[in-house]
């Protein structure tokens, strides 16, 4: 199985990165063939909401980081999106590069947007310093997954786990139940 792992974190040894590597040691324990993309790493020009990719099936800007990464995705079996919550978010990095490959993701048709992953899965993990279950309930790492869960839906991905982990200000180490969590999804993949 390919599996492509995009970190939308910023920070190398942040939660995020780590809950993403115990992700990645599991899927290669399992036989995967992992790649990890940290958004942060890519040369990626905002959109610029013209909408012509829509009709073209390619974006009018100069090849950017963010054609490889739709490659790849488009190559892959599954794929997990890990991001910190920023203002009830993902970050933005993150954010460009969905806005920029939303032609392979989906086409727009007549009628209703037709996905274009359908038969791939994915896990969605996210985190942020509000304390649980606040971070729920103020869509702090919620919002985040919503964020996600929206750019999967629509791209036809079927969402195998979704996991989120409030109160990382105080609780910043990555325990044996978030471990569990983490191996317990890569599996659902398979």
């Amino acid at each position: 199985m390919k599996i492509l792992i995009l970190n939308g974190s910023p920070r190398k040894r942040g939660f995020i990165s780590g809950m993403l590597d115990i992700m990645c040691e599991e899927a290669k324990k399992l036989g995967g063939q992992v790649e990890i993309v940290r958004t942060n790493d890519l040369n990626i020009k905002p959109c610029m909401g013209c909408m012509a990719c829509r009709s073209k099936g390619a974006c009018i800007l100069p090849e950017d980081d963010s054609v490889s990464v739709l490659r790849k995705i488009q190559d892959s079996d599954a794929i997990i999106l890990g991001a910190p919550c920023y203002w009830g978010n993902i970050p933005g990095q993150m954010k460009v590069l969905f806005d920029r490959i939303v032609y392979g993701m989906m086409r727009d048709t007549p009628r209703f947007p037709e996905p274009l992953m359908k038969g791939k899965k994915c896990i969605l993990l996210s985190s942020c310093t509000t304390p649980w279950p606040f971070n729920i309930l103020f869509n702090q790492s919620h919002g985040a997954i919503r964020a996600m869960r929206e750019v999967c839906r629509y791209s036809g991905f079927k969402i195998v786990k979704a996991i989120e982990r409030g109160g990382t200000a105080k609780n910043p180490e990555i325990t044996d139940n978030d471990r569990a969590k983490c191996i317990k999804a890569i599996r659902k993949l398979y």
